[in-house]
């Protein structure tokens, strides 16, 4: 199983109740897959997997595969602290036909190397489903050194890895440590997708394309026809939109734009704090209003 090209860290929709939102995955699916994505990651930082139960996961895994109807792999998040907890997430999302679990580092605990090693092995051994290693040691705590990772790619259902600490020199070893196997790494790094892709990487999970989903797209197939400097002039465009990200709490940004463009995504779970100042919406909109040509988004 090759994962490549540019997979979406989708949002989680809620509905003003709590609930989440059929209209809003609906609408954000459907604007994926006519963007040309090449895979769904729910669960992960950007999907809020902290505030999820394990039921409520779930229970959002199988509505996304339902409404993406064989349309995209969904790649759903599973990652906790305890390794048996994952193993029980992981087996159940068997059951509601994901193509693949992401698995992010422990966090809160600073594990040694041998101890993410046998974590994630014992993972593997313990599910049928193909497992991604999610590195993202600025949140966890915890950073998959190159050795680990490719001692790991080893394991026959460990297929990929999601690649967010923004270290090319990492990543570059990644690459070449896992080039004799079936693997994938990806860049979780938006800022990077080019960058990453000149070293060897598949493909890149990116939060930006929830919004920007025609310009992330295009700098992957702009770099894979060889249109280079196409591919840096996208490259360079998502800045303006990840300066706009800055302006409070990622998810909270992130939901707020989607809204802006006609897809019901609800509040950014508490503790982060959906409403932004009117200065700060008024700064999201006209950046928003910069990419319209671009992306044709739809109100």
């Amino acid at each position: 199983m090759t994962i490549d090209g540019i997979i979406t860290a989708m949002v989680t929709p809620f509905a003003a109740d709590g609930s989440f939102s059929d209209e809003g995955i609906e609408k954000l699916i459907e604007k994926l897959v006519a963007g040309g994505v090449q895979g769904l990651f729910i669960l992960g930082t950007n999907g809020e997997f902290y505030g999820l139960s394990p039921d409520e996961k779930l229970a959002y895994a199988k509505l996304v595969v339902e409404k993406t109807a064989g349309r995209l792999p969904v790649y759903a998040g599973t990652g906790a602290v305890a390794t048996r907890e994952v193993i029980d997430l992981s087996r159940r999302m068997a059951d509601a036909g994901v193509a693949a679990v992401s698995v992010i580092t422990p966090y809160f605990l600073s594990l040694t190397q041998e101890e993410l090693y046998d974590h994630y092995r014992a993972i593997a051994q313990a599910v049928d489903l193909p497992v991604i290693l999610y590195n993202i040691p600025k949140n966890s705590g915890n950073n998959l050194e190159a050795e680990t990772v490719g001692r790991l790619a080893k394991i026959p259902n460990i297929i990929a890895v999601k690649d967010s600490s923004g270290d090319l020199e990492q990543l570059k070893r990644y690459i070449e440590l896992t080039a004799h196997e079936d693997f994938s790494v990806l860049v979780g790094s938006d800022s990077k997708i080019l960058a990453a892709l000149k070293l060897g990487a598949k493909g890149a999970v990116a939060a930006t394309s929830n919004l920007l989903t025609k310009t992330d797209v295009g700098i992957y197939q702009s770099f894979a026809a060889g249109r280079l400097a196409e591919a840096q002039e996208l490259q360079n465009s998502i800045e303006a939109f990840r300066k706009v990200l800055k302006l409070a709490t990622v998810p909270a940004v992130l939901k707020f734009s989607l809204s802006q463009i006609g897809i019901p995504v609800g509040q950014a779970l508490a503790p982060v704090r959906s409403c932004l100042t009117d200065r700060q919406k008024k700064a999201i909109v006209q950046v928003l209003a910069a990419y319209q040509e671009y992306e044709g988004f739809m109100r």
